[in-house]
């Protein structure tokens, strides 16, 4: 669709050589060369010729002929008070020969991890937080600031952690960054900056997190999960001096780091001078009871967290947060100068706003009602079909663990469900990887169903589908 110029009309670039003479034509041939190549479109409206001629330091007399002259060949139109346009009808750019499409089934449910409920981002109120910003924001303010960010986010960041996570963040070991990976990069890096070389990850464990962990130019080192979180013991054996983890939900298979196991783990972080990296991502929905605390409220000089609004707000609204040790802090904030501004300084008083006003909790109150509804349609409609205890990690957040019959490939299951309309991920793409067969093998099967952004309805048709096509498999298999 053309842009419509409504008055002074817009800029086109043509360059013109003087020592090649014929300026009219050069216009006439580059303008021809625009339409022919695309970047000229039907109905795309063309400088006015004294805009034009000034722009290219011509006459404009020089500009009107070549007009005139396209016009006379078909490839521009004009009409009193529209201005000279690019003619419809034209025959469009040839472009490269499709490749063949196969349909894409209809969707039924998309059970991707990670995606809250689009819907029900509070867009209005995230609107009037914006329109303050830009009355409140002072002129000085619209620079590049402190690479750490905003100081007013940073601080209004800082005492939600303290009254909701039950954190001891203070705003000037805070860090404003652009979404989770960013703050994660940029701890990444400091840690590699003071002598660290080797990072523990969960296994299973986040996706990608491993590759995060190797582009930082340090080892990412698997520790297994079981029903207490990551098995701190195996942590010491590993040798690493860092690790990072999701201890309040753990993802991907739901279950909350033991009590034992947290004071297990600050003991290690004191006896190897070590750092828990705390990827803190969707503990505000919990639903047995109130949220377990941050870790970082037990041993804020050994846990750097990181939180966003990916999964509170939206993905899209990238603004997200490192809170660390006073040693780590200031690394942290010039990896972010030297490699990126993070989020716009605008949104970053906007998101204060939010929050201090209460709009940010009014939202999480509302959509913790909203998620545990459809938590408990999953669990029941799971149970029905899989059979009981076949939920695990159903007490928070907006994602499961479903087990699978043993013996069942989760990749036909997948892939079947994919051909119905039915998108899900298998336990196997969560697990570090491994070339070991045998202990494949011995692993149960399961699927990751993220249900944030589905509603009870397709939840129903897709635990359907993957009922269906898990028997299918089983079938198969004998």
């Amino acid at each position: 669709m053309p842009v419509q110029w409504r008055r002074a009309g817009p800029d086109l670039l043509v360059g013109l050589d003087p020592d090649a003479g014929a300026l009219g034509v050069q216009i006439q041939d580059q303008v021809r060369a625009a339409i022919r190549r695309g970047r000229l479109r039907a109905d795309e409206r063309l400088p006015s010729t004294r805009r034009f001629a000034a722009a290219l330091g011509v006459s404009r007399g020089t500009v009107v002929a070549a007009y005139e002259q396209l016009l006379a060949e078909g490839y521009l139109q004009s009409a009193a008070g529209s201005g000279t346009r690019v003619a419809a009808g034209l025959e469009e750019p040839a472009a490269r020969p499709a490749e063949p499409s196969v349909s894409a089934p209809p969707t039924v449910a998309d059970f991707e991890y990670g995606i809250p409920d689009l819907s029900s981002v509070p867009l209005a109120d995230w609107r009037r937080a914006l329109i303050e910003a830009t009355r409140r924001l002072r002129t000085a303010e619209l620079g590049d600031g402190d690479p750490a960010g905003s100081m007013h986010l940073r601080e209004v960041v800082s005492a939600y952690h303290r009254r909701v996570r039950a954190g001891c963040a203070v705003a000037t070991e805070t860090v404003i960054v652009a979404g989770f990976r960013e703050g994660l990069s940029f701890a990444l890096a400091a840690l590699r900056r003071h002598g660290i070389a080797d990072v523990a990850v969960e296994d299973p464990g986040p996706h990608e997190q491993d590759v995060l962990v190797r582009r930082a130019g340090l080892r990412p080192l698997p520790v297994a999960v079981d029903d207490g979180g990551i098995d701190v013991a195996s942590l010491g054996r590993s040798g690493a001096r860092a690790v990072l983890l999701t201890p309040a939900h753990q993802c991907p298979t739901g279950v909350v780091l033991s009590p034992a196991r947290r004071r297990r783990l600050i003991a290690w972080a004191s006896r190897v001078d070590g750092v828990i990296l705390e990827d803190d991502y969707d503990a505000e929905f919990r639903y047995d009871r109130r949220p377990v605390g941050s870790l970082q409220g037990l041993a804020p000089g050994r846990v750097i967290a990181l939180g966003s609004v990916s999964k509170t707000l939206a993905p899209a609204i990238r603004i997200g947060w490192v809170l660390a040790p006073k040693r780590f802090a200031a690394v942290i904030a010039d990896e972010k100068r030297l490699c990126s501004r993070g989020a716009p300084g605008i949104d970053q008083e906007a998101l204060a706003l939010l929050i201090e006003t209460g709009r940010y909790d009014r939202h999480l109150r509302r959509m913790r009602d909203v998620y545990r509804l459809r938590r408990d349609v999953l669990v029941a409609e799971a149970e029905h079909a899989f059979g009981r205890g076949s939920i695990q990690g159903s007490a928070a957040g907006c994602h499961v663990l479903l087990r699978l019959p043993e013996g069942v490939s989760e990749r036909t299951v997948v892939a079947d469900a994919a051909g119905r309309g039915v998108r899900v991920h298998g336990l196997e793409r969560y697990r570090f990887p491994r070339g070991d067969a045998d202990v494949a093998a011995a692993r149960v099967p399961s699927l990751v169903l993220g249900f944030g952004n589905v509603d009870a309805e397709r939840i129903r048709q897709g635990i359907r589908v993957l009922a269906d096509a898990a028997r299918r498999a089983a079938a198969s298999d004998h």
